[in-house]
């Protein structure tokens, strides 16, 4: 596989409040540039290593391993701040293996650089990035450029660290110039800052904060650190108004800016946000701009000249990215806010399911849909079963019809992944599968629009809303006060219960067969679910133990990701035996063995991801949060 090397160039800011830079994602005009195509979401987690001795951060690069559908890439950067708006830096990148050391990834320059500076040892992760990346392409003249809002989580010994917003616009082809003038644009806004640095740069000022409550040996390993990495220089505002590549300012006056550090305002959770119908059109240098949210609320008279914003849409009031949920609430109450939160989300999603432009909006609906239905289960004796069960049915039946879509996006994005490291002429032999898995894509995506379309759905719609509003209406009796009814009552037999499901298992795993493999695989995903549910009243060890489950619920759906492309690939060699080509059967059948290595090594290392379930730290730090309650 080809490893990539390029230049980045972009610009980056900081978003000081809750949806202040929403209104550039959906802008059909913005400065020079005009916005093209829809907005697309990306849900990204990025895992920072080094080598033991700190060898990448001394010869200053930073290493990243980001996990997608598709396979797993390293990347490799310069670890530097810049003066200038205009961010550049090298990157290359290449194929890797988050589970395997790095002398046995494909062949690539990244892969080439980590060995000459790490050696021949494993890679240590050092903090993890999670990104909900909303993006959208832009172009002016010959130049096109990229803005994503990201929504980022900084994790640290699997300890939620800090939440901010960036946006970032990278230029992907032609003149810098039209750039320059955006950025003209967005240094007059109030509610951008301009920064220096890069995510990591900021995740390691939160990690450097949170050091004094790590474990002993999470404090050594970074005490031990370059001191120049250590140090985590702080991501700082520049000045506000015109300034040149330099960073020098020639108009405005210079602000005080956040730093970046743990606390400042963008942690403020933003999610599930409501709209209202605000329609407002923003030119810069122009009144009206101060009264849409999050909008500059006055403007330096040199920008009279400049380009235009253009923006006829909604605006949108920020909302709760948690569940809310708290100790003292019924089971009724709490199931509601679950319930009402993932509702949400799936509405928010069925439009960009429905267009089909981004595989994320029909995987992000599918979740809010499973997470629904594991709401019933979870809640299980909180309402009346009459108010229920036929929006159970509803839901079970949108759940398969998405599943079923996403499933296929999952196959088709692993196999062409594969088939790009093949040699060109291996290529074709891929086509058949490619193709059957294409049509029953089509099939499938044919009868969830069918879904979506139908009365049902619509009438499942309105009783969704009307039993949310429902109140004490849909809950079940509580004959006296003496019966447990409260999350601090409920829930921690709930979640051992749960977790006493999962444990039973390590009784049969070292033999056990891929079908009980897959029951355990379920099994956990209940914990999960059961611990996203009431992890917000479950203290400081919340967070750590939701990672734990959620990396051991993952591990084994790659595993079985990994069993059902085998299996597919098998059943096409069985049923065309006789039609495939030599070429197309050579093809599939390398696959087919690729999933089947795939399989056995997953199998090999579940050990690590499963003893920090099934270990005594796991039990005590559940023992812990549940008393929290």
């Amino acid at each position: 596989m080809a490893t990539e090397r390029k230049i980045e160039v972009e610009l980056k800011y900081q978003v000081m409040s809750p949806g202040g830079a929403d209104r550039y994602l959906v802008a059909p005009e913005i400065g020079p540039f005009r916005s093209i195509g829809q907005v697309r979401s990306v849900r990204l987690e990025d895992g920072y290593v080094d080598s033991a001795d700190w060898g990448l951060a001394k010869a200053g690069f930073a290493a990243r391993l980001r996990r997608t559908s598709g396979g797993t890439l390293i990347s490799v950067k310069a670890h530097a701040t810049s003066g200038a708006r205009l961010h550049r830096r090298e990157e290359i990148e290449g194929p890797a293996d988050a589970t395997g050391a790095p002398r046995d990834w494909p062949d690539s320059q990244a892969r080439t650089v980590i060995l000459e500076l790490c050696g021949d040892e494993p890679l240590i992760e050092l903090l993890k990035i999670r990104q909900l990346r909303r993006v959208r392409r832009l172009e002016t003249g010959d130049s096109r450029a990229e803005l994503s809002l990201d929504e980022v989580e900084v994790i640290g010994n699997d300890t939620l660290l800090e939440r901010f917003d960036e946006l970032e616009v990278e230029l992907k082809k032609g003149s810098e110039e039209p750039l320059e003038a955006l950025a003209d644009l967005f240094d007059r806004d109030d509610a951008l800052r301009a920064v220096s640095g890069s995510k990591l740069d900021r995740a390691v000022v939160a990690m450097r904060a949170a050091l004094p409550t790590m474990p002993e040996s999470v404090r050594v390993r970074w005490q031990s650190a370059p001191p120049e990495l250590l140090g985590g220089k702080p991501r700082t505002a520049r000045p506000r108004g015109r300034t040149t590549t330099e960073g020098s300012a020639t108009g405005g006056t210079t602000t005080g800016g956040a730093t970046g550090l743990p606390g400042d305002a963008t942690r403020t959770p933003r999610d599930g946000a409501t709209s209202e119908t605000v329609p407002a059109t923003v030119q810069a240098g122009e009144g009206p701009a101060a009264s849409v949210p999050g909008g500059p609320e006055s403007e330096p008279t040199e920008s009279q000249s400049e380009p235009a914003l253009q923006i006829h849409t909604p605006a949108r009031r920020p909302g709760p990215r948690t569940l809310g949920i708290v100790a003292d609430d019924s089971l009724p109450e709490a199931a509601r806010k679950v319930l009402r939160f993932h509702f949400a989300r799936m509405q928010n999603r069925e439009a960009g399911t429905r267009d089909g432009d981004d595989v994320e909006d029909l995987h992000d609906m599918r979740v809010a849909v499973r997470r629904m239905r594991a709401a019933w289960r979870v809640f299980d004796d909180a309402f009346k079963s009459s108010r229920t069960k036929r929006l159970r049915r509803r839901l079970e039946s949108l759940s398969d019809k998405l599943g079923t879509v996403r499933d296929l996006d999952v196959l088709t994005q692993g196999l062409e992944a594969y088939r790009l490291g093949l040699d060109p002429e291996q290529q074709p032999g891929l086509d058949p599968l490619l193709s059957l898995w294409a049509r029953q894509r089509t099939s499938a995506r044919r009868q969830l629009i069918e879904e979506l379309d139908s009365g049902g759905y619509s009438a499942f719609v309105r009783e969704m809303e009307e039993f949310l509003s429902a109140g004490s209406n849909a809950a079940a009796s509580v004959p006296t006060p003496t019966i447990p009814h409260r999350v601090r009552d409920r829930a921690p037999s709930q979640i051992w219960a749960a977790y006493e499901t999962v444990r039973a298992y390590e009784l049969v795993l070292p033999w056990a067969d891929i079908e009980t493999i897959h029951q355990l695989r379920i099994a956990t995903k209940w914990l999960r679910y059961t611990l996203e549910f009431f992890g917000e009243t479950l203290g400081p060890d919340g967070p750590r133990l939701l990672g734990r489950v959620a990396a051991l619920q993952d591990f084994l759906g790659d595993l079985h990701d990994a069993d059902v492309a085998a299996k597919l690939a098998r059943d096409v060699l069985v049923a065309r035996a006789g039609e495939l080509s030599r070429t197309e059967t050579d093809a599939i059948g390398a696959y087919l063995h690729s999933r089947e290595r795939e399989l056995v090594r997953r199998r090999r290392s579940l050990g690590p991801v499963w003893r920090a379930v099934n270990g005594a730290p796991f039990r005590r730090a559940l023992g812990r949060a549940a008393a929290a309650l």
